[in-house]
C-alpha cells in the first residue's frame, strides 16, 4: 500500500526534492532493482582486502557449486561470473508449493599492478569464494635492517 502525500501544486523547492527523491526511491524498488533476485540477474556481495603480500577477494555465493562457477584473469581485470538456478519444493497432505530462482552474475574486479596472475589460487566453502592473489616479488614490502 502506497501512502499519497497531498501537497501545494510546485510547492517549495525543499518539497519538490523531496518527492522526486520519494518517486525515485519508490521506481528503484517497485523494479526489483535492490533484490539480489531481480530479472534473472543478481548481484553477490564481494569483498577485498590487501594483505601484506597479496590480495584477498571473496565471494558470497550460497546454494552454488563450484563447477557453476568461472573465475579469469584478463589484463588488469579478475572477473568472477556464474549462473545459479535453485528450486524449494514443499509437499504436505493439504498444499504443494514450489520456489524457483535462478539468474546468472558477472562481478569484476580492478586489480593494482603487481599481481602474479600465475599464481592466482581459489577456494570455495559452504557457499563462499576465496580467490587469493599474490603480489609479485617486486611488490612486496621489503624491510630495510637498520644498522647501528
Amino acid at each position: 500500500m502506497e501512502i499519497m502525500r497531498s501537497r501545494p501544486a510546485g510547492g517549495t523547492g525543499l518539497a519538490r526534492l523531496r518527492d522526486q527523491m520519494d518517486d525515485l526511491f519508490r521506481r528503484f524498488l517497485d523494479d526489483g532493482s535492490l533484490m539480489p533476485w531481480s530479472g534473472g540477474n543478481w548481484m553477490p556481495a564481494l569483498d577485498v582486502a590487501e594483505k601484506e603480500d597479496s590480495f584477498l577477494v571473496k565471494v558470497e555465493l550460497p546454494g552454488m557449486k563450484s563447477e557453476d562457477i568461472d573465475i579469469s584473469v584478463q589484463g588488469n581485470v579478475l572477473s568472477v561470473s556464474g549462473e545459479k538456478k535453485e528450486t524449494a519444493e514443499e509437499k504436505d497432505k493439504n498444499y504443494y508449493h514450489v520456489e524457483r530462482r535462478f539468474g546468472s552474475f558477472r562481478r569484476d574486479v580492478s586489480l593494482p599492478a603487481g599481481v602474479d596472475a600465475s599464481k592466482i589460487e581459489a577456494a570455495f566453502h559452504e557457499g563462499v569464494l576465496t580467490i587469493t592473489l599474490p603480489k609479485s616479488e617486486e611488490e612486496k614490502p621489503k624491510r630495510i635492517k637498520i644498522r647501528t
